[in-house]
């Protein structure tokens, strides 16, 4: 099926049959991918007495318990309120939820002991394009990040001035397949962070970061138009599910 949508002056062509969904599933296993130094996720049937809540235990219904962390367990989206002492829901300030973003791919390169996403790798890939979001995939980019067990790994990260340059570009919407856009042990500092959400100035409310996409290997560096959909939790982050649509004309 394909729909045209007029977005801000141009008129898109994009084919609603053919969703391209870039967020990982929760699974209740030690093999969901995690990072942050807490165990797994927990999906169980709630139990009261010998009744336990699920059909292959003799009950009528299945009614799990849930228990998880968002920032460690999955596909993500965090809004300021994620590094600020007054408390930002993301389904307060995330009101629209179609952009246009631009998927690139990027090799983390060497940085003392780091591997880092630059200014320089950013401004050779994004040009003059104009784009409400970004979609960063990472090198190498292989099915085990499904699984994946980031703590104590140092994974790459942005540099400062690469987050301001998106920040200058009018990116409103970062989603990356890393745990976080800033290192794993910075002292604090959340330097990507408070970057993107001009916490020293005026606080980009509206502004998202999503962690933990993978975007397969099948989707093509480029132009797409982004439906960020999100579970209606009041707090600073909530589970998520972008979805990528290839811009046809």
């Amino acid at each position: 099926m394909i729909a045209t949508i007029r977005y801000n002056s141009r008129k898109l062509q994009i084919d609603l049959s053919k969703p391209l969904d870039i967020s990982m599933p929760l699974v209740s296993s030690k093999n969901n991918v995690n990072a942050w130094y807490i165990d797994e996720p927990k999906i169980e049937p709630v139990e009261d007495g010998e009744w336990i809540a699920a059909v292959s235990e003799g009950a009528s219904i299945n009614f799990n318990n849930i228990q998880f962390n968002p920032h460690a367990h999955g596909t993500h989206t965090e809004c300021v309120g994620h590094i600020t002492e007054k408390v930002y829901s993301i389904n307060e300030h995330l009101k629209t939820f179609f952009f246009l973003a631009e998927v690139i791919t990027v090799a983390p390169e060497n940085f003392m002991k780091d591997k880092v996403i630059s200014k320089k790798q950013l401004q050779f890939v994004l040009g003059n394009k104009k784009r409400d979001a970004v979609v960063i995939r990472t090198i190498p980019n292989t099915r085990d990040k499904f699984s994946r067990q980031y703590s104590n790994t140092n994974w790459p990260y942005l540099k400062e001035d690469a987050v301001k340059f998106l920040v200058n570009k009018g990116i409103k919407h970062l989603l990356i397949d890393l745990p976080s856009i800033d290192r794993e042990k910075d002292g604090g500092e959340l330097l990507g962070h408070n970057a993107f959400w001009n916490t020293q100035g005026k606080l980009r409310l509206d502004a998202t970061i999503t962690e933990f996409i993978y975007v397969s290997n099948k989707i093509e560096d480029g132009e797409y138009f982004l439906n960020l959909q999100i579970a209606p939790f009041e707090n600073d982050a909530t589970p998520s599910k972008p979805i990528l649509y290839k811009v046809i004309s």
